[in-house]
């Protein structure tokens, strides 16, 4: 049995059964045999009626929903509800998006060898999608991982965090209650390395995976030939900071990109550049709006911040703080902890920038802070890391934005506003050590199918 526990207080919320590798053989049978059987295929007009069958049934149940979410992943409840608000409007767009899956006609006649042909290309779905999910969205990124598949016409098993499993098996059931048929979307609770088995397997055609650089590349390493996948890991958030910036919109927005989700988010603010005529000033100034952030419960509906996910969390950031302080590291506010489970919100001032904060992703509610007198020069520590996901930079002048966005290493640049912006269709993914091809509902559908070429050949062409 698995425990479920509160991240705030370690309370148990709920035991649930996890399976073995007999299960995950079944689970993998299953799925096989819908795809090999094209009679059992889902056509298009059922998958948009069940997707939006499903959104109406999580409008239904927001609240709900929302408690399981910040319940078990420890989010905040405002943001948890903001989270399964963005979740609804994923199913929703990936209804809309069965639409669009189509392919073309390709141009023959261009030679006397292709006289008399006409071509096309379509789209079809690519077999089974194995999807392994993380934990700081527990409802969100489980829609990204199944309703895409579903919507591109292929089964899916997913495997939920286990610290975070009940928002996916909540989803489960609305799946079920909304008519999809059994064995198209599979979940499965196991221990990692019974969960190997969901990629390594020779009938996987998609491997999804959400999580840590160090499993996402042991994994594809793993795969079989012709295996496709999707990596998202994390990263180390760039953010260039021009003196022109307007620090109305900039000291609010550091604060929400920084300490969101405690900073357990991929593309959170975690090191910005301030260039050294406002450096002191905007640096103290967010530093007094972090420490006036309410960090505590997060079911409790005035809570700013939550707890990190596990109590090792809490102590791997002290240390981490700690080895920076110790480096001669100017603590701004925060760096101790509050208790087993949560971390004050902390703001370093010019750490060292071969030092554990500066190197490599925190993942917790530390905001690195330096200063700079080049721009030239602080894109190159932005762009230092191995790692790159998302960056923003923040001027008045249009001149100097695109030249910035041109050069720091980013799949995405965020102008006047924080690294961790994001919405659902946009493309969403990693460079580097930080990942792998690109999520967003409709490019993960795009990835879930695959090109068939149809040729005619007639003499009346």
């Amino acid at each position: 049995m698995l425990k479920v526990y509160s991240p705030y207080d370690r309370s148990l919320i709920k035991e649930i059964p996890t399976v073995g590798k007999k299960e995950v053989e079944q689970a993998l049978s299953i799925a096989h045999g819908l795809f090999l059987d094209q009679a059992k295929w889902i056509p298009p007009y059922e998958r948009m009626d069940v997707l939006e069958r499903t959104v109406e049934l999580m409008k239904s149940r927001v609240e709900q929903l929302t408690k399981t979410a910040a319940g078990e992943g420890g989010k905040p409840w405002q943001d948890s509800q903001v989270e399964v608000l963005r979740a609804i409007n994923g199913v929703k767009l990936a209804a809309e998006h069965i639409s669009q899956i189509k392919g073309e006609q390709v141009p023959m006649g261009l030679t006397r060898a292709s006289e008399g042909r006409l071509a096309f290309v379509t789209r079809e779905p690519i077999g089974i999608v194995s999807s392994v999910s993380a934990f700081n969205h527990p409802l969100n990124l489980i829609i990204h991982q199944t309703v895409t598949a579903i919507a591109a016409g292929c089964p899916v098993i997913i495997k939920p965090a286990l610290t975070t499993p009940l928002s996916c098996l909540g989803f489960m059931d609305i799946l079920k209650e909304a008519g999809l048929p059994a064995g198209w979307c599979q979940a499965i609770v196991c221990e990692n390395d019974t969960a190997e088995q969901l990629v390594i397997d020779n009938r996987v055609s998609y491997f999804s995976f959400i999580g840590s650089a160090k499993v996402g590349w042991y994994l594809r390493s793993k795969l079989n030939p012709g295996t496709r996948c999707a990596l998202e890991h994390g990263g180390s958030a760039p953010v260039i900071v021009e003196k022109d910036a307007d620090l109305k919109e900039l000291l609010p927005a550091l604060l929400k990109g920084g300490f969101y989700h405690s900073g357990q988010v991929c593309v959170s603010v975690k090191r910005v550049f301030l260039h050294k005529d406002i450096c002191d000033s905007v640096a103290h100034e967010l530093a007094e709006m972090a420490g006036k952030l309410i960090v505590g419960n997060p079911m409790d509906k005035k809570t700013e911040m939550g707890p990190l996910i596990l109590p090792r969390e809490v102590d791997r950031i002290e240390e981490w703080v700690n080895e920076a302080l110790a480096k001669g590291t100017r603590l701004l506010t925060g760096g101790k902890r509050i208790s087993a489970t949560c971390f004050q919100p902390t703001i370093l001032l010019n750490p060292p920038a071969d030092i554990r904060v500066s190197t490599q992703e925190i993942f917790g509610p530390v905001v690195c802070i330096y200063s700079y007198s080049n721009r030239e020069d602080a894109i190159k520590l932005a762009n230092a890391l191995p790692f790159a996901f998302q960056a923003s930079v923040f001027t008045k002048n249009i001149d100097v934005a695109l030249d910035t966005v041109k050069k720091l290493n980013a799949t995405a640049v965020m102008v006047n506003d924080h690294s961790a912006f994001r919405v659902d269709w946009m493309p969403f993914g990693g460079r580097g050590a930080s990942g792998l091809g690109m999520g967003g509902i409709p490019y993960s559908i795009h990835e879930m199918t695959r090109e068939k070429m149809m040729v005619i050949k007639s003499p009346v062409l």
